[in-house]
């Protein structure tokens, strides 16, 4: 469902520490300069979500959000301008400057 790159795997064995119950939660919701916007934050799974493993971090994406997800890629970069996670979405259209949101592809 999401591929997650070295580095992003690096970042969140960082933030999670040794708590086996907690990862990333990765959500969409209504907003931004183009429409939908990307939600993260650290928890543990809800009921329904999807749980991705990978090297040992977990990924949770509730059902409405992994159909717009699919196929993305989550990294980590580091800047002179900020560090963060990054999702390269392949069901965007198109994505504001700052990559935090994004249109979705009309379904065909």
């Amino acid at each position: 469902m999401i591929n997650i790159t070295d580095r992003a795997v690096q970042q969140l064995r960082a933030l999670v520490g040794s708590k086996v119950e907690e990862g990333l939660r990765i959500g969409i919701a209504k907003g931004g300069c183009s429409g939908l916007q990307y939600e993260m934050t650290l928890g543990s799974a809800r009921s329904g979500d999807a749980v991705v493993e990978h090297d040992g971090v977990k990924l949770f994406v509730d059902d409405e959000s992994a159909r717009l997800l699919r196929g993305s890629t989550l990294d980590y970069h580091e800047a002179l301008t900020g560090a963060g996670f990054q999702i390269v979405n392949p069901n965007a259209a198109r994505t504001c400057g700052c990559g935090s949101s994004f249109e979705p592809t009309p379904p065909s």
